[in-house]
């Protein structure tokens, strides 16, 4: 399995404990202000990370490799500054606005990166084709 896929396994892995430790809290202090932040880290990190993983695991050596470490890097970055800023936003403070709205561009971009890894994927493109191709030549 390529490197890129255990990262994003590990990385789905660490969100899905945030979340999960995040659902624990509401659910103990009764104070679901932050639902939404607990989604975000549950359906972008545990989730998407995981169907990204996957998709880098089975495509092997046919995916894009550098495409894959892009959508590893912006998909995190996105999520990283994402939650907390949303959760400062939830808690009232507006002036986050911006930042936060740059974090879910990042988040969308890092989705957009792994539609072109799955288009290179399909078209044959990924680095086993060009290997070959070199060695044919």
């Amino acid at each position: 399995m390529p490197r890129v896929s255990y990262a994003f396994f590990m990385a789905a892995v660490v969100y899905g404990l945030i979340g999960m430790s995040l659902g624990i809290v509401m659910g103990a202090t009764e104070t679901f202000t932050l639902m939404p932040v607990h989604a975000h880290i549950n359906l972008l990190g545990w989730v998407s990370l995981a169907i990204m993983g996957a998709f880098y695991a089975l495509a092997g050596d046919r995916a894009p490799r550098r495409l894959a470490w892009i959508n590893f890097a912006l998909s995190n970055l996105g999520l990283m500054v994402c939650a907390p800023m949303l959760a400062l936003l939830l808690l009232g403070n507006r002036a986050v606005t911006p930042i936060l709205g740059l974090s879910e561009v990042t988040l969308v971009a890092g989705m957009l990166v792994f539609a072109a890894a799955i288009a290179v994927t399909a078209m044959g493109k990924g680095r086993a084709r060009v290997a070959a191709a070199s060695q044919a030549a």
